[in-house]
């Protein structure tokens, strides 16, 4: 294969800083990444401590858990059953009580390289698995197909098939992968030549942490498999994010550079009928070039050859046909997709861009900009001084976004909550990154939001009123202990509770303070931010400070626990469609908490209450009522119309809601408030007329 033009080549070489700047605004730099890694890793110990012995676990994977925030890209997550487990030979079995967990066999004996079936091999109660159940050799396999039918809307109801996973969307591109799967807490022996070649890199103690959280199964077979509707292919999904963590950050914008590259040059050029590259061929390129030490000296200085090295990489298999799996080489990641006239094709289109050299990437969109400023004085200065450390206020939205993160997925309940409760405490006292005490301080302001309202409600119907007493003190503590190192809007949940409890006049009190804490001109709200102004106002004061008094976020309703009789409804209906949380933007909450108070207080105000509600509805831009969001916000007017009297203007509101994207799944409680208010306004009609 030809060298790449000498000339092409060193004439883009004084580009490798400013790309490596680029990528660095583009994918994030090293500061962002260790925030959005930090987050996601205090969430997964949380999870895995609660649901240690029992339940569901949960783990964000691929790109997004790698630290990747790209535009569009999309979010995978893995769930599987902490009593089901899967054994690689026999002898493992002595671990487990059968008792209380399920057994399942992996038997790799006919299946491809990097697959295999599984036997089930103790009785199982999913109901899924035991639909799923199917002979092979008078033995008891789960069939991987039929599995994948029927758990591909378990979490996602809208989602269809897609490879292994159930697949849905969301407004603005958002995509969300979601695979039901099955865990071994062993090493698969097939990829036991993995480890041998782990010399340099990764370090010994990743390779030891990675080999001893086993690996997953995931319901996809092989296309050229006996029993290819019948086989499970073997996921080191855990192994490779913690693979990605232990790159340096030059190599982990060569992998984003590469992702860009891959989605706004290659595949931009291809026929959409034709056979494409993936993001998943991208990061084998670099795990191989990085373990094969052609990466080990990346550096800003020589970014662009190092892209270059893994981009021959990727031409050279493509030519060959054959893409090694980094776990098992065996496994050809080409295998029946990259073969014959496709794969001709595709080479043909990749080495043309190969002999036009580095100035190929100036087809990619995203980099396309910094590039030509490189030649331009303008760029010139603004590349030299530019400094890759984000500012204090980039570093404040980035980690206050991260940490909103946790806990959005969490179904509590009493139990639950004590021991989230129990296992912050214990993390407290363990060694702690800054990033990570306020990830844990943000969740714990949940947990504390999450018990006051269920104490609440288990006690006002079955103690007395010494008891209920004391349990509204505890939850009014709680609330408060939330707000105090929590954000603006954990405030509204004090409100909320006053409002639930018929304290009507001090719930509007805290309103008032609230709208006062609203209004500043440096408040930070779903990444919008005066940032002159929050760096005058708060800049360089404690983190505590900063959330207590400039940073606002959506007002999270559990849907198992009743915050507002007046969402009942919506929240029962949004549960039944296994929605577990509704979120309103919080100036719609603002409002609507204002018109339900004053409606038992004052008219008058209660009506200017409801304009303010009525003008922000119709008025906002997608700004502090988000287009995911609108579902909600237009129901909620319409309650809040109806209440009013407003019959008409509230079946308008009511039909508005219907027409928004589904986000909460609450369109039949929609349609029972609109049927109901359409049918009361003709009998009202006929009564009148009569």
């Amino acid at each position: 294969m030809e060298s790449v033009p000498s000339e092409i080549y060193d004439g883009m070489q004084h580009m490798s800083e400013p790309v490596f700047e680029c990528m660095c605004e583009i994918v994030g730099t090293s500061q962002q990444l260790a925030i959005r890694r930090e987050a996601m890793d205090i969430g997964d110990v949380l999870d895995r401590q609660v649901k240690s012995s029992s339940g569901v676990r949960e783990m964000i994977s691929g790109s997004f858990r790698e630290g990747f925030r790209l535009k569009q890209s999309d979010v995978d997550y893995m769930y599987w059953s902490n009593n089901h487990r899967v054994i690689l030979d026999m002898s493992q079995s002595k671990y487990y009580n059968t008792d209380n967990t399920t057994l399942i066999l992996s038997d790799s004996s006919e299946s491809p390289p990097g697959f295999t079936l599984l036997q089930l091999l103790t009785p199982s109660r999913d109901e899924d698995i035991q639909s799923a159940c199917t002979k092979v050799k008078d033995r008891d396999y789960i069939s991987s197909s039929v599995y994948r039918q029927l758990t591909c809307s378990a979490i996602l109801s809208n989602a269809t098939e897609h490879g292994p996973c159930g697949s849905s969307s969301m407004p603005g591109g958002q995509e969300y992968d979601t695979a039901i799967c099955f865990v071994s807490d062993f090493w698969h022996p097939s990829a036991s030549s993995w480890i041998n070649r782990c010399h340099s890199w990764p370090d010994p103690e990743v390779v030891d942490n990675i080999v001893r959280n086993g690996c997953h199964f995931v319901a996809i077979g092989h296309p050229l498999g006996l029993h290819e509707k019948n086989e499970w292919r073997i996921s080191f999904s855990q192994a490779e994010f913690k693979i990605v963590y232990s790159m340096n950050h030059c190599q982990f914008l060569i992998y984003g550079l590469l992702k860009l590259f891959l989605k706004e040059v290659i595949n931009r050029q291809s026929d959409k009928n034709n056979t494409r590259l993936c993001s998943y061929h991208m990061k084998t390129a670099i795990f191989w070039a990085i373990q094969q030490n052609t990466l080990s000296q990346c550096c800003p200085q020589n970014f662009l050859a190092s892209f270059w090295v893994c981009f021959k990489l990727l031409l050279k298999w493509v030519y060959e046909g054959v893409c090694p799996s980094f776990f098992i080489p065996q496994n050809n990641l080409f295998s029946t997709k990259i073969c014959g006239s496709a794969q001709h094709h595709l080479f043909r289109q990749l080495h043309k861009l190969y002999k036009n050299g580095l100035a190929c990437l100036l087809q990619s969109s995203s980099i396309r900009f910094y590039l030509m400023l490189v030649d331009s004085n303008i760029g010139a200065s603004i590349f030299k001084d530019k400094c890759i450390v984000i500012s204090e206020v980039d570093f404040d939205l980035e980690l206050f976004d991260e940490a909103n993160r946790i806990g959005n997925t969490l179904t509590p309940d009493l139990h639950r909550c004590a021991k989230y409760l129990h296992i912050v405490e214990m993390l407290i006292g363990s060694r702690l990154r800054g990033n990570q005490v306020v990830t844990l301080q943000r969740f714990t302001s949940m947990i504390f939001q999450f018990t006051a309202f269920i104490l609440h409600n288990k006690f006002v119907s079955t103690c007395d009123n010494k008891q209920m007493y004391i349990a509204d003190k505890i939850s009014c503590h709680m609330l408060k202990l939330a707000a105090n190192f929590g954000c603006v809007s954990d405030m509204l949940y004090i409100a909320m509770y006053y409002y639930k409890t018929l304290r009507y006049r001090e719930a509007l009190s805290v309103i008032e303070l609230i709208k006062i804490k609203l209004a500043q001109p440096y408040l930070m709200y779903k990444g919008h931010v005066d940032r002159k102004r929050y760096a005058e106002a708060i800049g360089g004061q404690s983190w505590s400070k900063k959330m207590r008094n400039a940073m606002a976020r959506d007002i999270k309703l559990d849907n198992s626990i009743c915050y507002i009789r007046e969402l009942i409804l919506e929240q029962q209906c949004s549960l039944q469609n296994e929605v577990p949380a509704i979120f309103i933007p919080v100036f719609v909450m603002l409002h609507f908490l204002e018109f339900l108070c004053y409606k038992c207080i004052d008219s008058t105000l209660s009506k200017a209450a409801l304009n303010r509600l009525q003008d922000l509805v119709h008025n906002d831009q997608g700004v502090f009522v988000p287009e995911i969001f609108k579902d909600i916000s237009w129901e909620i007017l319409g309650i809040c119309q109806q209440i009013a009297g407003n019959s008409q203007a509230s079946l308008y509101s009511l039909s508005q809601s219907l027409k928004q994207y589904p986000h909460h799944e609450i369109q039949t409680a929609t349609q029972g408030r609109r049927n109901f208010r359409m049918w009361f306004n003709i009998v009202k009609s006929l009564l009148v007329n009569k």
